[in-house]
């Protein structure tokens, strides 16, 4: 599936026309049916993203997953039930990395 394709997908999934996202992101009109032949700059593919709440790596195909961190905002209603204090600890520990990992990701993906 290209990017156009999935960005076509998400848009049907919250009923919103492509032109209407154009308009919406500040794009001119026909941009994103453009990227069918040329390549989006990063910038144009973070904004999509941004709004649709997915990785640009979804869009661009190189995943399926659409938000990979996007379950870790319920941590905080993770079942503890039997862990130790130090276990809690380590959880907690591994999910701010990987919190961390992600801004690494969106910065690099936004130099």
């Amino acid at each position: 599936m290209s990017t156009f394709e999935r960005i076509k997908k998400l848009a049907e999934e919250q009923k919103i026309a492509i032109s209407e996202l154009e308009r919406k992101l500040g794009m001119g009109q026909n941009s994103l049916y453009k990227w069918k032949n040329q390549k989006p700059t990063i910038e144009k593919l973070q904004k999509v993203a941004d709004f649709f709440h997915v990785s640009v790596d979804y869009l661009l195909g190189r995943t399926n997953i659409k938000n990979p961190l996007g379950a870790l905002d319920d941590a905080q209603f993770l079942d503890v039930d039997g862990l130790t204090a130090e276990d809690i600890a380590k959880v907690e520990s591994v999910i701010a990395k990987l919190r961390e990992a992600q801004r690494t990701i969106d910065e690099l993906e936004n130099k």
